[in-house]
């Protein structure tokens, strides 16, 4: 006897589900993992609750597909550091390309926070069995460039964590950002100040 095919959903099904993921999304993002309901974001979606239910099971799949998703998305850049690139234009990329990923998905930026700040009840497993080997690598790699050379003296753990900081500000703290900066679109001068802040940190005496 063989097994019956797994039956590919249909458009309308894809389209369904992205229209859920994209409001949880907001609504994660806004009221955190105990203030969303089911009903918001069926609404937001503009799906009947019985509907949701039908591409998912309860609030909970959501969250963690949401998740599992924006996990992949946001380590991507981290993952990509080449050890063979020059090392300071190659970690003033990370920059940009973290503070891109911080002005252009910032409700991702929010969900992620919201769960860190809940004790990751979620990805703690993940950030243990896939986020730190990761972690360390790029730390040794840092670290390699420092002893070779090629780059200032710095702790490589926490030059990570600047680069989270300095970049993942303009997401999370983003109403703030726009009230001080009188509702100025940030990017261009945060590119600006972010650079020259991490050439000057990263670049060795005498080069």
């Amino acid at each position: 006897m063989t097994d019956t095919p797994e039956k590919k959903p249909s458009r309308i099904q894809m389209q369904n589900r992205r229209l859920i993921l994209d409001s949880a999304l907001d609504v994660f993002s806004r009221d955190g993992y105990g203030g969303a309901t089911l009903d918001t974001i069926a609404k937001g979606a503009g799906l009947s609750k019985p509907n949701l239910l039908y591409y998912f099971e309860s609030k909970t799949e959501i969250y963690v597909t949401l998740l599992s998703q924006l996990l992949e998305t946001w380590l991507d850049p981290l993952v990509e550091l080449d050890p063979e690139a020059d090392p300071v234009e190659e970690l003033l990329g990370y920059v940009r390309h973290k503070l891109d990923m911080a002005l252009e998905l910032p409700a991702e930026s929010k969900l992620f926070a919201g769960e860190i700040l809940q004790g990751a009840p979620v990805i703690s497993g993940y950030l243990k069995d896939d986020l730190k080997p990761l972690f360390d690598r790029k730390c040794g790699v840092i670290q390699d460039w420092i002893d070779a050379g090629k780059l200032a003296p710095v702790d490589p753990a926490h030059l990570i964590f600047s680069i989270w900081a300095n970049t993942q500000h303009y997401a999370d703290f983003g109403t703030q950002v726009s009230v001080l900066l009188d509702d100025q679109n940030p990017a261009k001068r945060a590119h600006l100040h972010l650079e020259q802040m991490f050439r000057r940190l990263l670049t060795p005496v005498g080069r």
